[in-house]
């Protein structure tokens, strides 16, 4: 008798049992060595799902599939944020295969529908296609797509007899099927929603809303996404049940390779300083960089200055076609262009492993919405910069951001100067080279008629702009009257021949006269000076006092308050509870609390708000809000009045039970047997008419069915024997017409000669 080694097909993780018995001891060991092993066999998955994987050549799961899936394998709704790339296909792919090969839920005869994935785009959907049917090739699981802009008739018959185990669609066709077949959608347990923040950028949210209706109680959600705007957070708390929330923290924290520079520059001088600081980023070494602006308006604006400069540039923001977005993207990507515009909105998911450079031209409202810009650079263990332009308006921004990176504001030092200047960094621009440029800014707004609209056009945006952009913390404001912006030149920036001048206007601007105004060209018997003199006398040591205070928070700018007030300060006596006294909180709810796994926190720390980049974005959200006297907030209101509305492929909106009767006129074409999920001998037999016919595939190129066509057409004319009534009919018909034809030329040419 064989052993089982040579019968093939083994894999790793399966144990090949041997005729020698074992000890107890050595079963244990070994147990616990395949659990520790960390790989997927040590994942529970059965031989089929784990066959498929080593055929696929994954033999390592990534954090994100480490964290995600023996969750999804419990049965439980996950929320995962993961970026593109790392891996999360798989993260609900296997589970889904597993769940549906287990002996525990095999389907009924005629309704093996029993998962679903949403894609946001066509591509993206046939790319979670291809990878189901490698990785389910030894499962027997049958899968199709549903995709827009294919024939609808061709998805009616997947989805009629025999429907597919798995499908993987978009929100728009997939309804559109669901309404136009009256399907049925009790069976499906695993709902996927992939790229989530996308589906909602897109504008799916009322078609996925709509789908979570009609999918039964006791489904398992799964949702991947790389951030979480507020309307998916608000999505996730109302379609799933006790979810998991799933963060690797890497969108919120900066990596250890990006460096940060921070620049002091006049609101009106900074699109000068974004071209200074253009020409000294853009390097053979790093040619391309992103610049986050806050409007469409100072996208365009940027975008025209830059073709001024004699800079290749496109843009992209929320306003803009998807295709358009593509093509800018594109472009980029193929390093047709070297700056990229975008907005926070149009830059959302932005996924550029190869950049190297982010500059700020607008500082970010919020410090997540900055991790979000900057983490577009030093990815996959790259290194890249981070530039941002900080103006008066943007200190206290600034200084809270500080608080939430746990990092401190260095000032310039001049024995640090180019490329070796540390991180964290805030300085200056150069003042002669600013204003140089400042004039050429200025003369391409008076001389080209395009260039000052969009200035005009700008300036209005910024100021409707200020109304919605998030303030900053009143203790950061109180913080930014304290500190003085620098007025040394970043040393990144710096020349040569420019560090005895910037000492110089150092040294001038810390100067402070002995005397005051009233005692300048005055007598020492005047009034004045007498006056003056006593009040110093009275208060000069609080005078001094104040003015090294205020020195020591300009060496250190993230102290906070006066440094020797706080020395002096009394102590508070600590209260002393009676040891009967019962509070209403316990004493370590803090602890509890950060240690809680609560998906509602989690999810509320996680959330990025995005504002509009445009004015009519911003009054279109403001105009779906309304007061809630109850809650005591500003609430959505159904813009339909309590209707059930959808928008279809076309943007046009139609009630959410509207049929076009097309799947009607399809069957009475083809004698398609109408499903009955009440009697189940009907669904056997349909299952068993549909297995006995030739398996149509769910998707085909435009060409393939021409050239189809043109084959059948081919085929019909080349075979004499099978012909019906109506071609024998024809047939005689052009043959008839055909020799009268004959007949009339042959009686012209007669005639002809008769004549000659």
């Amino acid at each position: 008798m064989l052993k089982p080694k040579l019968l093939g097909d083994d894999l790793p993780g399966f144990e090949v049992p041997s005729e020698e018995k074992t000890t107890e001891n050595e079963a244990k060991s070994a147990k616990k060595k395949n659990k520790g092993s960390g790989g997927f066999q040590s994942m529970g998955f059965s031989f089929p799902v784990l066959k498929g994987i080593t055929k696929r050549g994954y033999k390592q799961p990534t954090p994100i599939q480490r964290k995600t899936i023996p969750l999804a394998l419990q049965g439980k709704d996950v929320v995962a944020m993961a970026r593109t790339g790392s891996g999360k296909t798989a993260c609900f792919v296997l589970p889904i295969l597993e769940k549906l090969t287990s002996p525990t839920s095999k389907p009924m005869p005629g309704k093996n529908f029993r998962a679903l994935i949403l894609s946001p785009t066509r591509e993206l959907a046939l790319q979670t296609l291809k990878f189901v049917r490698e990785l389910g090739k030894f499962t027997g699981l049958s899968s199709a797509a549903i995709l827009g802009g294919e024939s609808i008739e061709q998805q009616f018959s997947v989805m009629s007899g025999t429907a597919p185990d798995i499908v993987v669609a978009t929100p728009g066709r997939f309804l559109h099927i669901c309404i136009e077949m009256s399907l049925k959608l009790d069976h499906i347990n695993t709902i996927v929603f992939d790229e989530a923040d996308r589906l909602f950028e897109l504008g799916f949210g009322e078609q996925l809303s709509e789908i979570v209706a009609r999918l039964p109680s006791s489904r398992q959600t799964l949702l991947f996404s790389a951030t979480l705007p507020k309307m998916l957070v608000e999505f996730a708390r109302a379609g799933l049940s006790d979810p998991m929330l799933i963060r690797l923290d890497v969108d919120w924290k900066l990596p250890s390779t990006l460096w940060l520079g921070w620049i002091s520059v006049r609101a009106e001088l900074k699109t000068a300083a974004l071209l200074l600081l253009l020409d000294k980023v853009l390097t053979p070494q790093t040619p391309q960089a992103v610049v986050f602006a806050a409007t469409k308006h100072h996208v365009e604006y940027l975008n025209l200055i830059l073709q001024k400069a004699g800079i290749s540039s496109t843009y992209a923001y929320s306003g803009l076609d998807s295709s358009a977005r593509k093509i800018a993207l594109g472009r980029f990507i193929n390093k047709k262009c070297s700056v990229l515009l975008v907005t926070d909105v149009a830059a959302r998911g932005l996924d550029l492993p190869a950049l190297d450079t982010v500059i700020n031209y607008n500082f970010p409202a919020t410090p997540k919405l900055f991790v979000h810009r900057v983490g577009r650079s030093a990815r996959a263990g790259r290194a890249g910069r981070a530039w941002s332009l900080v103006a008066a308006d943007d200190a206290a921004h600034l200084l809270d951001l500080q608080l939430f990176l746990g990092a401190a504001l260095r000032s310039p030092a001049p024995a640090d100067c180019g490329p070796a200047c540390p991180s964290g960094v805030w300085g200056a621009m150069p003042t002669a080279a600013l204003e140089l440029r400042h004039q050429d800014v200025v003369a391409w707004e008076k001389n080209f008629s395009e260039v000052e609209e969009a200035a005009r056009t700008c300036s209005r945006g910024w100021q409707q702009y200020l109304k919605w952009r998030e303030p900053a913390s009143a203790e950061g404001n109180r913080r930014a009257k304290l500190t003085s912006t620098p007025v040394l030149t970043h040393p990144f920036l710096v020349d040569d021949g420019q560090n005895a001048a910037n000492e110089l206007v150092e040294k001038i601007k810390n100067y402070t006269p002995k005397g005051t105004i009233l005692e300048l060209s005055t007598k020492n018997d005047s009034p004045q000076y007498i006056a003056m003199k006593a009040k110093k006398k009275l208060h000069g040591k609080m005078v001094q006092k104040t003015r090294d205070n205020k020195k020591l928070m300009a060496e250190g700018l993230l102290v906070d308050g006066l440094l020797d007030s706080n020395k002096n300060s009394k102590k508070t006596k600590e209260v002393v509870r009676d040891e009967n006294y019962i509070p209403h909180q316990a004493s370590d709810q803090h602890t509890e609390a950060g240690m809680a796994v609560n998906f509602n926190s989690g999810a509320s720390s996680a959330e990025l708000s995005l504002a509009a980049d445009s004015g009519e974005a911003a009054r279109a959200h403001h105009n779906q809000l309304r007061w809630d006297r109850k809650r005591k907030k500003m609430v959505h209101v159904d813009p339909d009045g309590g209707r059930k509305m959808i928008r279809t492929e076309s943007g046009g909106r139609v009630p959410a039970t509207y049929k076009s009767g097309r799947y009607n006129e399809w069957r009475k074409r083809n004698a398609a047997p109408q499903r009955d999920d009440g009697d189940d001998d009907d669904d056997a037999g349909h299952a068993a008419d549909a297995g006995r016919k030739k398996p149509v595939s769910e998707f085909r190129p435009h060409w393939v069915k021409h050239n189809e066509r043109l084959a059948k057409k081919k085929a019909e004319a080349s075979s004499k024997e099978f012909k019906n009534k109506q071609q024998i009919v024809k047939e005689r018909l052009r043959k008839e017409k055909l020799k009268q034809r004959l007949k009339f030329k042959s009686k012209s040419k007669n005639n002809k000669k008769k004549r000659k």
